[in-house]
């Protein structure tokens, strides 16, 4: 096995966290070393950078005051200059080894070209949200033990070998937080797919998720799966009448499941699927009245 290091660039966007991104920054910097793993920050949508810990690691701080996830993380993207490009959201805490786990991912399986890593919940979230935990909707990754093929990356802990951006392009500046809101690493996915790459996950590249109460909101939960259908309409072809199927089906599931008193993870799952349904109508009936984008920024 080639026992040679790995230049690793870990990208991490953030907006608007200062706690936890300090704890975030905090967790990886004994994992850095100099001239081989180097340290970005991805801040947007703020009048100005994020403070950071006095004892935080050297790091390359770029800041973006304009909102726009996909656009500061491509800016980072051009700036690194890792053979990995490792992606990490603000809000989560990674195991002590993390960054040789991403290394030892992408040497012993020369097959994949992005890794999708797992991440748990930092906390019972039935526990910290109480009875309205089936709208946390945190971005959970869990495929078990072993390291097998996924069909896609998840943004907030996701890796990929410098050739896939070279190949297929940065992230579409139309989609993710600060623009349209998602989706920004299921249309990547799907690009990576149609360049016949393939996706790898990795169970001991480990992130916890906070576990923030606040996010257990009904309208909250329901909006942004209402965002996500509009985004899947931006970066997907959908005709019309499949769209309409789709809502028709969505509100029957709906329905079904509320009349039979279904659990109440049940019922939150069909409430998802029918506020993606109505994004997906919101976004047709948008393409009716407004030209279509450009694909990609």
């Amino acid at each position: 096995m080639d026992l040679r290091p790995v230049e690793l660039s870990v990208i991490v966007a953030t907006h608007a966290r200062p706690d936890s991104l300090g704890r975030l920054v905090l967790c990886l910097a004994p994992q850095l070393r100099a001239g081989e793993r180097e340290l970005l920050l991805a801040d947007n949508g703020t009048p100005a950078p994020s403070p950071l810990p006095g004892n935080a690691p050297p790091l390359a701080h770029l800041h973006d005051p304009r909102p726009g996830k996909c656009r500061v993380q491509n800016i980072a993207i051009k700036r690194a200059s890792g053979e990995i490009l490792v992606f990490l959201d603000d809000d989560l805490t990674v195991v002590g080894d993390y960054l040789d786990q991403v290394e030892d991912f992408f040497r012993e399986h020369p097959e994949f070209a992005a890794m999708k890593g797992r991440i748990l919940a930092a906390e019972d979230p039935k526990l910290k949200a109480g009875r309205n935990w089936v709208y946390l909707d945190l971005p959970i990754a869990d495929h078990g033990d072993a390291p097998i093929e996924v069909r896609g990356v998840l943004g907030a802990n996701m890796a990929f070998r410098r050739e896939v951006f070279d190949k297929v392009g940065l992230f579409d500046e139309r989609l993710g937080p600060g623009a349209a809101g998602h989706e920004e690493e299921t249309e990547m996915s799907r690009r990576l797919s149609r360049a016949s790459y393939r996706i790898g996950y990795a169970p001991r590249a480990l992130a916890w998720h906070e576990v923030d109460p606040a996010r257990a909101d009904r309208a909250r939960f329901i909006r942004i799966a209402r965002e996500r259908g509009r985004c899947r309409m931006l970066h997907e072809e959908h005709r019309g009448a499949e769209v309409m199927l789709k809502n028709a089906v969505a509100a029957g599931r709906l329905m079904l499941a509320r009349v039979l008193g279904a659990a109440p993870e049940r019922i939150a799952r069909e409430e998802r699927r029918m506020a993606v349904a109505r994004g997906m109508l919101d976004g047709l009936r948008a393409s009716l009245d407004t030209p279509r984008l450009s694909k990609r920024a």
